[in-house]
């Protein structure tokens, strides 16, 4: 069941979708073959708005949503832990409501893109193309114990002593140098300005339900490799120091034979440099065709 609401020229088409378990929200802008674009735990729909135009204005359907229990897709029951099964099919049928019966490009960023390899694996003929950019699946790593470790620590740390505590500890046990912003916060476009309130509001059910679970996900490796020619590893520039974002993307081409690029900024470059990322995202599309 759809509720739309009525688009303005500067504002996207929004809605809201229920699925087994949820509700969600929903936004979307211009015209042309879908590209969806699934925000990673704790942001929402907004994280995509400053790429959102730039994407429409190139001959594109751009589709985002808030993930479940997040912003505004409410959950129906108490907070539980989130599976990747779960966002994959809620991805699935958004993509039946916004594009029925044609495949769509998909772009995933960190628990994002864990959904969106999840949905490439579960429904591969729903899919043309998916950029899996920083999938924190550290699973693949050689090494993964540390970071199973860190995680439990963090989760544990938001539920005692609250999500700033836990963020920080987070922050340090990634480790990696993070560079400067090259335009200040207030240059960012306003969407993603007003979803920082909701960020904040978010990073409780991220930090307990989102972030070890998804983590510590094993992807269908023998599944994303039949799919290989449809998919794309991504990971940032400046992360190239933090083994546990920049790693399981690179790891994952090599399981898979699918190609590996880098994309301008660090985790969240879509919104720190989103011209540019945007760039980057519609050559990576229409390269890998």
């Amino acid at each position: 069941m759809t509720k739309p609401t009525t688009p303005t020229t500067t504002a996207p088409t929004t809605g809201t979708l229920d699925v087994p378990g949820a509700t969600l929200y929903y936004e979307r802008r211009g015209s042309g073959p879908v590209l969806l674009l699934i925000p990673g735990g704790g942001a929402d729909a907004g994280l995509y708005a400053g790429m959102a135009p730039a994407l429409a204005a190139a001959g594109r359907t751009v589709v985002s949503f808030d993930p479940r229990g997040q912003s505004r897709s409410t959950l129906d029951g108490p907070a539980a832990d989130q599976r990747v099964e779960d966002w994959a099919d809620d991805a699935r049928r958004v993509l039946d409501l916004v594009s029925p019966g044609e495949p769509a490009d998909v772009l995933g960023c960190s628990a994002g893109a864990v959904a969106a390899l999840g949905l490439l694996a579960r429904h591969p003929e729903r899919v043309r193309r998916v950029v899996a950019h920083e999938p924190p699946l550290v699973e693949v790593l050689q090494d993964p114990a540390p970071y199973r470790a860190l995680f439990a620590d963090v989760r544990e740390l938001s539920r005692t002593r609250g999500p700033a505590a836990a963020t920080a500890r987070l922050a340090e046990g990634l480790g990696g140098e993070q560079p400067q912003r090259e335009e200040p916060a207030a240059g960012l476009p306003p969407e993603i300005l007003e979803m920082a309130p909701r960020m904040y509001a978010n990073q409780p059910f991220f930090l307990e339900h989102v972030l070890v679970p998804f983590t510590g996900s094993t992807p269908d490796v023998p599944a994303l490799r039949a799919a290989a020619d449809r998919l794309v590893l991504a990971a940032g520039e400046d992360s190239r120091a933090i083994p546990a974002l920049h790693g399981p993307a690179a790891r994952l081409s090599d399981l898979t034979g699918a190609p590996f690029t880098e994309f301008p900024g660090g985790h969240v470059g879509c919104a720190e440099h989103p011209a540019r990322f945007a760039a980057r995202l519609l050559e990576v599309l229409g390269t890998s065709r």
